[in-house]
Formats: structure tokens, C-alpha cells, sequence
């Protein structure tokens, strides 16, 4: 799932699990209920610093409400969540994460050079150097006025104020999804070069499947307010096999009955299932590896599977399996 740059990060940057500050984001137990019930509930999981991760649900599963608490914007009803080994509610994790809306909020009347030098008046460490080279590399004008900017240029001087904060913890909630595709492929190409240049752990909400598979190299998946798959991605699709057969009187053969089957889909005598073997797999069918974008999809329209995590991603999560 990863690429060169991608791999070489991730060899750079990781932290032995065993020292302080090795997990960027720890949560245990983490929920947070409304009137209406709960938006996320019984949340336990670790990222790793340095890492790029994808955070994955439909809507209503519970990622806004996950990122909102990370930015200390919601309050959570129980549990507990950690940056770098520090209380989220700790003032001292605020110099220490930047987040990024779909939306955006930039002031319009503010120049591009009166925005970044809004962010070194608000932010002690502000590293303007950075800023004004993500905005100069995009040919944007400084004295240009941000209302009259393309999405993309706003998109660019969105990621020059949060890279020049120098964040540890960079987090996203669909930053490019108003994007055109060259415009999108674009700032993907800027926000990988800035986040392996600095090592900045990033957490990435979008809907953009292919897009994922080309950046990521962890992934959170949530469905209904809950943990589905934590980890790896590497380890999360192998763990995974894509089953094709005929069926038997209209069912799944005696066969899988010994393996996790995510979702499977019948038409005529033929299905197709995807499975975490238990074991080998020997029956008359065709198997092969599925795409990271296939389990994805399997897992998000079966949300009462059985959650999947990767070694390190697992806190106290009984009753699930490890890729």
C-alpha cells in the first residue's frame, strides 16, 4: 500500500512501541453520547507516530465526532484520549496538533501574506519560511486576496498555515474533497512531501477510496460508532481473501464454515465472498487478494463483523482478532 517515499518515512520515523511519546494518538475506551444516542462508543486504538493514517466510515459513523475530540472541540462522554502520551484536555497538546475542516475558514478580505502573518502572531513556533514556500511553490500571489483565489490555491494556503504551525500531529476532515482531480492530486503530492520532510503524523478523513490506497499506509475504520479494522494496511488486505464459486442450494459451501466471512453476494449459482481465513482455504473456488478499496467496501456494508486489528493497534480490546 505504500510507495518509496512512503516506506522510506516510515523507516525514518517510527519509535520503538516501548518509549514515551511512540503512539501519536491513543484512545481507550473513548464514546461520546447526544440526545439522539451515541456517535462513537467503546473506541480503543493506537497510531504510531510518524505515520499517515486514513480514517474511514460513512457518514454518521463517527469520524467528525472522533476528530472533534482530538481537537479538543467535543467533549467526550467516557474513556480517555492521548497525544504523544499527554491527556487531550492537557494544554500543553495544543502547540502540538493542527486541523484542517472541509471548509476551510480562511478570512476572505485577508491578503495570502496577511494570512501567514496572522499565523506567526498565533502561534509561537510558526516557521514562516515553510508557510511562504508551500504558498510560493504554487504560484499563489501574496498580495492576492484570499476570497479570490481558486479552491485550490485556498486549499494550499489552508496547508501553509497548518505546516507552518510545525504540528507533530497534522489532522484532516475531507481537506480536499471540493477539489478538482488535478488540483486534488496536487495538494496530495505537497502534503506528502511536507509530512515526510518533517515526520508530522497525519490523520486523513475521506471518502476518496483510491486515494487512501495511494497515501496511507494505516487506516481507522469506523461503522456505526465503532472500531471495524485498526492498523497496518499492509497487514489489514492480506489478512483479507476474495472467494468466487457456485453455490450449494443456493448457500455458501460447507467450507467457509470454518472462516470469517465479511459479506458475500449470490447471483444464480455463483457468489463471491470475502473472507479472513482461519486457515487454508481448500474448496472448489477461485480465491485471490483482494484491493484495499474491496475490503474496505465489504467491511463498511457489514458493520456487525467481527473488528480486525493489526499488532500495536489493539488497547483492550477484548473479543477481537489480530491480522
Amino acid at each position: 500500500m505504500t510507495n518509496g517515499i512512503e516506506a522510506k518515512r516510515v523507516a525514518d520515523t517510527s519509535i520503538p512501541s516501548g518509549l514515551p511519546g511512540a503512539w501519536a494518538l491513543e484512545a481507550r475506551g473513548l464514546g461520546k453520547r447526544y440526545r439522539r444516542g451515541w456517535a462513537l462508543r467503546d473506541c480503543s486504538f493506537r497510531l504510531p507516530a510518524g505515520r499517515i493514517c486514513g480514517l474511514v466510515g460513512p457518514n454518521g459513523a463517527g469520524k467528525s465526532t472522533l476528530l472533534g475530540m482530538t481537537t479538543r472541540q467535543v467533549e467526550p462522554t467516557e474513556g480517555e484520549l492521548r497525544i504523544f502520551g499527554v491527556a487531550v484536555g492537557e494544554a500543553s497538546v495544543m502547540p502540538r496538533f493542527a486541523f484542517l475542516g472541509q471548509d476551510k475558514p480562511l478570512f476572505k478580505r485577508f491578503t495570502v501574506a496577511e494570512t501567514l502573518r496572522m499565523g506567526s502572531e498565533l502561534n509561537p513556533g510558526w516557521d514562516m519560511a515553510a508557510a511562504e514556500r508551500i504558498v510560493r511553490s504554487g504560484d499563489v500571489p501574496p498580495h492576492a486576496r484570499v476570497g479570490t483565489l481558486s479552491g485550490g490555491q485556498r486549499t494550499r494556503v489552508a496547508f501553509a498555515l497548518a505546516f507552518g504551525k510545525r504540528p507533530d500531529l497534522l489532522l484532516l476532515d475531507e481537506p480536499m474533497s471540493d477539489l478538482d482531480p488535478l488540483a486534488r492530486d496536487e495538494m496530495s503530492t505537497l502534503l506528502m512531501a511536507e509530512a515526510v520532510e518533517r515526520g508530522t503524523t497525519v490523520v486523513m478523513s475521506s471518502h476518496m477510496l483510491t486515494e487512501l490506497e495511494d497515501m496511507c499506509d494505516y487506516l481507522l475504520v469506523l461503522a456505526g460508532g465503532r472500531i471495524r479494522m485498526a492498523g497496518d494496511a499492509d497487514a489489514l488486505v492480506p489478512a483479507h481473501t476474495l472467494v468466487t464459486g457456485v453455490t450449494r442450494d443456493g448457500r455458501l459451501p460447507a467450507g467457509l464454515d470454518g472462516h470469517t466471512v465479511i459479506e458475500n453476494r449470490v447471483q444464480g449459482r455463483q457468489f463471491q465472498a470475502m473472507v479472513r481465513p482461519n486457515g487454508p482455504l481448500s474448496g472448489d473456488w477461485q480465491t485471490s487478494e483482494p484491493s484495499l478499496e474491496e475490503v474496505l467496501l465489504a467491511h463498511l456494508r457489514s458493520p456487525d463483523a467481527p473488528p480486525l486489528y493489526t499488532p500495536g493497534a489493539r488497547v483492550g480490546a477484548e473479543g477481537t482478532r489480530t491480522a
